[in-house]
């Protein structure tokens, strides 16, 4: 079942991409750097930006209503939120060279996801979002496709991860909580896409999105390192 996964979820890619990220995954992997505390260090790191906007920002965005990617229209907004989504996503390859280490096959779907995931945060911050009301650029539309992207992969990883690798229930419910979000994310563009059918919350979804996504990430980490003490 797994291995049928594998050659589904690589299916989609094409194969010098799929190859690129299998042999950074391999190389990395054979590393022997302490890489998981470096990849919780950068979780961690990757924090202080976007809550410092969410703090400065008070009054001229809503948490509500608007995305998290609009912060690139404060001040300072566009170089601390690329700093956020740079540090998560090395963070995140980081962590799964870790799970590689530690036994996680490195051609297999869950090095896919988290490769997308990490690309799609890269992605998102090389082509910013559109302000509100305006029409949609190539940059904006790109930046749309990215964030789909990303929202699919790491929930998907995390819930195959705690299926097929480490048996975790933490991991487990974080992943379907995610993934229920990311759902509900993309449902609440309707109003915003259809201005009047309801009301413009798609900033508190992503933004509850987010934090699943985090803690998903430490428990990922934290299950690593438990598998790693225990073996």
């Amino acid at each position: 079942m797994a291995s049928g996964s594998a050659r589904g979820c690589s299916g989609y890619l094409p194969t010098p991409f799929r190859t690129r990220i299998f042999l950074v995954v391999e190389i990395l992997g054979k590393s022997r750097t302490a890489v998981l505390p470096l990849a919780v260090v950068g979780l961690v790191l990757s924090l202080f930006p976007i809550v410092y906007l969410h703090v400065a920002s008070v009054g001229e965005l809503s948490p509500i209503s608007h995305t998290i990617s609009d912060y690139i229209f404060v001040d300072n907004g566009s170089g601390l939120l690329a700093v956020t989504a740079l540090s998560l996503a090395a963070a995140s390859v980081g962590l799964l060279v870790a799970l590689v280490r530690s036994g996680l096959p490195r051609r297999g779907p869950v090095a896919v996801l988290i490769g997308l995931w990490a690309a799609g945060l890269t992605v998102a911050t090389v082509f910013p979002t559109d302000p509100s009301g305006a029409p949609t650029s190539f940059s904006g539309a790109v930046h749309r496709y990215a964030g789909a992207v990303m929202f699919a992969s790491l929930p998907l990883a995390g819930w195959l991860i705690s299926r097929t690798f480490i048996a975790s229930t933490t991991v487990r419910r974080f992943s379907v909580a995610a993934g229920v979000t990311s759902l509900a994310f993309m449902v609440s563009h309707v109003a915003v896409v259809y201005p009047g059918s309801g009301a413009v919350v798609l900033g508190l979804f992503e933004r509850i999105l987010f934090a699943l996504l985090y803690c998903l990430l430490f428990a990922v980490a934290s299950a690593v390192l438990r598998r790693e003490v225990s073996s």
